[in-house]
């Protein structure tokens, strides 16, 4: 995930497309006096051993085997909870011309129901930590960017296989090649023709490239870098335009629940580089970004540097973070 303002390469803005289905620009405040449904809930201890899974793997880099042994695992471990998991793979180019083997994860979960959620986070880890001072070409271990967005989507996974169905169906899909991107101390690379980024490779392809010919969701919800202490979700501009209503509606349920410290009701990243930017854009469908951002550092010291280890890790946030979106899901 990237900001317009700390790479020039990108696009100021990108035209993202207002959809209908449950979305919308609005972001206007609707008051909910119902009370809340209950959810299950999730554990803070699994979902820190769901991070310290993935970083036990190594950095998930694709076309290493940490890559495939993690994309395998992602397979199993959905399949033993009770879902409909599908691979959908894919070659793909990036900036400096290296051919990469790519795989989306889609797990979905009660297909007979009609109206369906979609979750999503990226899998794959940064290849070097070019925001460090030394060893600008080591890879990263991902904790936070990559791993706690999946140890959610996994978490929800394991609560919905345990406990009674919400009202609608939910779709996982794990988004791979998104943080690859160009080194910073590269500098621009013209982008080819049919790529509007050298980031997010999988939500571009998916989104262009369905799973299922003609899916598409009430609204989506992604999850990146969820899980450090101290976190702040803010609004982003991207969500704002396009799902308004959907993200008014997510955090006003994390305020209910007393999440306020951590979810912020007010404009944080403007021009956001995400995977939500082509969910919205080309498969139509409104999602939001649950993204922590900090006004004063943007996305935090150890941001695509080795320091995004175990250490920055809370499980107070990743519990936040799952029981809004749970909460969100069982209240539809």
């Amino acid at each position: 995930m990237r900001m317009n303002f700390k790479n020039t390469f990108f696009l100021l803005a990108l035209v993202v497309l207002v959809s209908a289905c449950g979305g919308g620009s609005s972001n206007k405040e609707t008051v909910n006096t119902q009370p809340l449904k209950a959810a299950p809930q999730s554990s803070a201890d699994s979902l820190y051993a769901f991070v310290e899974k993935q970083i036990a793997f190594g950095p998930r880099v694709p076309n290493t085997d940490a890559h495939t042994q993690a994309a395998d695992w992602f397979v199993n471990k959905f399949e033993s909870y009770g879902a409909n998991v599908m691979v959908q793979e894919f070659e793909d180019n990036v900036y400096d011309g290296t051919k990469v083997n790519l795989k989306n994860v889609i797990a979905s979960f009660y297909p007979e129901k009609k109206k369906r959620i979609l979750l999503a986070a990226h899998w794959d880890t940064r290849p070097f930590a070019d925001k460090d001072s030394e060893n600008k070409q080591a890879p990263i271990d991902g904790a936070n960017d990559g791993g706690s967005g999946v140890a959610v989507l996994l978490e929800i996974a394991r609560v919905l296989s345990t406990n009674n169905a919400p009202n609608v169906g939910v779709d996982i899909i794990l988004f791979d090649g998104e943080d690859w991107g160009e080194h910073q101390d590269m500098g621009q690379v013209d982008l080819p023709a049919g790529k509007e980024s050298w980031w997010c490779l999988g939500s571009q392809y998916w989104s262009k490239n369905k799973h299922k010919a003609g899916y598409t969701a009430y609204y989506g919800i992604l999850l990146d870098m969820v899980g450090a202490s101290d976190a702040t979700f803010y609004y982003d501009s991207v969500s704002q335009q396009n799902a308004g209503r959907v993200m008014s509606k997510v955090w006003n349920t994390a305020h209910r629940l007393g999440y306020q410290n951590f979810f912020k009701k007010s404009l944080g990243a403007t021009g956001l580089m995400d995977d939500h930017v082509f969910v919205n854009k080309y498969a139509k469908i409104p999602m939001i970004d649950i993204l922590d951002y900090r006004p004063d550092n943007f996305f935090g010291d150890y941001h695509h540097t080795q320091a995004d280890n175990m250490d920055v890790i809370s499980k107070e946030t990743l519990k936040a973070v799952t029981q809004v979106v749970l909460t969100t899901l069982y209240n539809e």
